[in-house]
């Protein structure tokens, strides 16, 4: 499922490359849970965590690939001294502005079923990072 990659300097590092598939996000979920009983996570952060990727992998796959069979979604996964995680989502889209999106709190959005994902994962992930063209997410937490 995942590849992992130990460090000497107290640093892993582990990859996984996702079918653009919405059923993909099980992978996700278990990934996840296999790094929270590795690392102890507290529920807080195991909840952060979880809905973040899951927002940013279904983005990935519906919005960046649109759910295209030869496109792949990739998460790479950097844990410094078991301390701090640094994930890195990225799609083979054309990307998007992330600097424009409506807000989903204004009144004429508050209704809609979509657009809140973005604005959630900068709610919960302790740092958030697009690249310039929109395609891939940088997500940072602390352990």
């Amino acid at each position: 499922m995942s590849k992992q990659t130990e460090f000497s300097d107290n640093t892993s590092l582990y990859t996984l490359q996702l079918p653009s598939r919405i059923d993909s996000i099980t992978i996700v979920e278990n990934f996840i849970d296999e790094l929270s009983a590795k690392y102890g996570f507290s529920d807080e952060l195991y909840a952060n965590v979880l809905t973040c990727l899951s927002e940013a992998v279904i983005n990935a796959i519906v919005h960046g690939n649109r759910e295209s069979s030869e496109k792949k979604v990739y998460i790479n996964l950097e844990v410094i001294e078991d301390k701090r995680l640094i994930f890195t989502i990225s799609d083979e889209g054309d990307g998007f502005d992330f600097n424009n999106l409506p807000d989903p709190t204004a009144p004429e959005n508050i209704e809609n079923l979509t657009g809140r994902g973005v604005f959630i994962i900068k709610k919960l992930a302790d740092q958030c990072i697009f690249n310039s063209k929109g395609n891939e997410l940088e997500l940072h937490f602390k352990i």
